[in-house]
């Protein structure tokens, strides 16, 4: 039985993981993390901050779904402490997560994956095969207004695969040069080359368009996640599969062969 502690269990992402933990057979809620939720509205033990908990309670692995803010210092009060961590929380930079993949003993995983559905991580791969054929590329994501970092953890990564499969090669459309005065960023952010463009608006989960353009053709492919649940199995192999890695890995797919 693997033992889960949920940080960020207030939130619809935290409360929609610790239903899929508890509806698990081989899965042990031990305890939720969250300083705006109430043990007293909750029939498991809460508390407010990671080190809190690890004085509190035992649990095997760490789920965070909280905000850029605030996980860097959930991972390193949980990882020195020889907890393996499984991240949903964007806003993470590569060295953050190498410096922080360093602060845990040798067996300890962080696992950190952009997107936890299968079909994003599908997207992923199919953009790293037609990347090389085409000598454009753009992407864009589409997230509800409440997203508090832009662009996605998906187009950031995205963009690199991109960029990795490319070896080199760069786009040779016009890019922020010609923004006019006023207009500056309407080209969008450049990720390793890569024009990445993020919308925020009410009445989207998560989206994402990856669209490719060559001599008169263009291939677009997209990936729409319109319910929470869409993430849990992934989030549950991350659960049930860091116990058997150790060190940094980033990305489902490292899990779904």
């Amino acid at each position: 039985m693997i033992k889960v502690a949920v940080s960020g269990c207030a939130g619809r992402m935290g409360q929609a993981v610790v239903n899929a933990v508890r509806g698990a057979d081989d899965l042990e809620l031990a305890c939720g993390i969250d300083p705006h939720a109430s043990s007293t509205h909750a029939d498991f033990p809460v508390f407010t901050s990671v080190p809190e908990a690890l004085r509190g309670a035992t649990f095997d692995v760490l789920v965070d779904f909280t905000q850029p803010s605030v996980v860097a210092d959930n991972l390193r009060a949980a990882l020195p402490a020889g907890v393996d961590c499984v991240v949903g929380t964007t806003g993470l930079s590569n060295e953050t997560l190498e410096e922080l993949a360093a602060l845990a003993p040798e067996g300890t995983c962080l696992f950190y994956a952009p997107n936890f559905t299968t079909g994003a991580v599908l997207m992923m791969e199919f953009a790293k095969v037609a990347a090389p054929y085409f000598p454009e590329a753009e992407v864009i994501e589409f997230h509800h207004c409440n997203k508090k970092d832009a662009p996605s953890g998906t187009a950031v990564r995205t963009a690199q695969i991109i960029a990795e499969a490319r070896e080199g090669r760069v786009s040779e459309a016009p890019g922020r040069e010609t923004e006019i005065a006023g207009a500056e960023g309407a080209r969008g952010a450049l990720v390793e080359g890569v024009p990445v463009h993020a919308v925020r608006s009410m009445g989207y989960v998560a989206s994402q368009e990856v669209i490719f353009g060559s001599f008169g053709q263009t291939l677009t492919i997209r990936h729409d996640s319109w319910e929470r649940g869409s993430y849990m199995p992934g989030v549950l192999l991350g659960i049930r599969s860091v116990g058997k890695r150790s060190g940094l890995i980033v990305g489902l797919e490292n899990f779904m062969a």
